[in-house]
């Protein structure tokens, strides 16, 4: 990127701060904003793709974050997903029961139904595909990071490297070639499945009908009607994860 774009975003995320939110991206009740009206913004029309994370499976490896990293060529120490160990307490701060003292958690973009990413975008540089993937457009955004801090799942980031926003795309190219995302296909416990929701026949349509009785989301009060689901997540931990803040400071930024 030439210094004369960096100056430029630097400039527009300096002054961010200053631009109301309220009134970006706005819709009435009911409305969801996916900014796609663009024909090279469709994705498959009837598909709806979806991940399911089986929690009994993952083993806290990373395969998934070095895979990931690699393919998307993410900058050091930034990353599109990893996996977050927790330690269970209760609110009063005593100790859990020693059966549950801790658990791995997969974290990624949630590809929700009613994403609040897309909504406060005031370039649309944020938008969801009829297929349900939620993707940034490089070419648009100004990194000004209200996506980032809209998510509440904590899974974007300012690209150090290309100052625009970044996440996860369930790896839509490899999609669109017929192959599973990095994440997925390197896996060691097989814990990740993705597919079409809107497949009877798909092996992530199976998982969810199959545990229909043990799908969590994270935070199902946020409403977001995240496509992220999980198998074997005790459901108080459901809505308490919360991820650190990841504001962006456009004066950090390598010249």
């Amino acid at each position: 990127m030439d210094s004369s774009k960096r100056r430029f975003l630097s400039a527009v995320t300096a002054g961010a701060a200053l631009i109301p939110i309220a009134g970006i991206g706005t819709a009435t009740a009911g409305t969801v904003i996916r900014n796609n009206n663009e024909p090279d913004r469709k994705g498959h029309a009837g598909k709806r793709y979806a991940m399911v994370v089986d929690l009994r499976k993952c083993v806290g490896c990373q395969a998934c974050t070095v895979g990931c990293s690699i393919e998307n060529q993410a900058p050091i120490g930034q990353f599109r997903t990893t996996v977050k160990q927790y330690e269970v307490t209760l609110d009063d701060g005593s100790s859990v029961t020693e059966e549950v003292k801790s658990f791995m958690l997969p974290r990624l973009c949630n590809h929700c139904d009613n994403p609040p990413c897309v909504a406060v975008c005031p370039v649309q540089a944020t938008y969801q595909r009829e297929d349900g993937i939620v993707m940034v457009d490089n070419s648009r955004c100004v990194a000004c990071a209200y996506c980032v801090q809209a998510c509440p799942y904590d899974a974007r980031f300012i690209n150090e490297e290309t100052l625009t926003a970044d996440k996860c795309t369930f790896c839509a190219h490899r999609l669109e070639e017929g192959l599973l995302p990095a994440c997925v296909e390197t896996c060691v416990g097989g814990a990740r499945v993705i597919g079409d929701i809107n497949d009877p026949r798909s092996e992530v349509s199976r998982l969810m009908n199959e545990h229909r009785d043990d799908l969590k989301v994270l935070k199902p009060n946020e409403e977001t009607k995240p496509h992220v689901f999980y198998i074997g997540m005790n459901e108080r931990f459901a809505q308490h994860i919360e991820g650190q803040p990841a504001i962006y400071d456009p004066q950090g930024a390598r010249a």
